[in-house]
């Protein structure tokens, strides 16, 4: 980490912190699909689906090689490896597929629905993929 400045290094040592961007810059994905498709009426729960799935794949690419680097496995451990991340991005889209259909049943708007569900699936896939997946 010599090259990055000082804050950003510190920075760096941690894995939230590399999650917190990784997942920032998945996000935009998923939210930029999730908008224009809730746009062109899609329903709001599928939106949210798809927004996620692309999302996961977004985000494999950046965890594997930034946030927990050198934790990727060779040969048939990494592809249960990524059978764990798959998993761990299924109960993330569960959370917030159930969370945006409640939400938007209860009368909240659909973006406002995806942020909630956002918060929360976030720090679930988080502990889950730390202390799980890329342990």
């Amino acid at each position: 980490m010599g090259s990055l400045p000082a804050p950003l290094a510190v920075l760096y040592r941690f894995s939230i912190t590399r999650y917190l961007l990784a997942s920032v810059v998945s996000l935009a994905f998923d939210v930029a699909l999730f908008m224009v498709l809730v746009a062109l009426l899609f329903d709001p729960g599928w939106a949210s689906a798809a927004g996620y799935s692309a999302g996961i794949i977004v985000h494999w690419i950046i965890s594997s090689s930034f946030v927990f680097p050198g934790k990727a496995r060779d040969g048939a451990a990494l592809q249960l490896q990524r059978l764990g991340f798959i998993g761990t991005a299924v109960l993330g889209l569960g959370i917030t597929v159930s969370m945006v259909s409640w939400l938007v049943d209860a009368g909240i708007l659909p973006v406002v629905a995806k942020a909630a569900a956002v918060f929360v699936s976030f720090f679930a896939v988080y502990l889950t993929r730390k202390y799980g997946v890329f342990r």
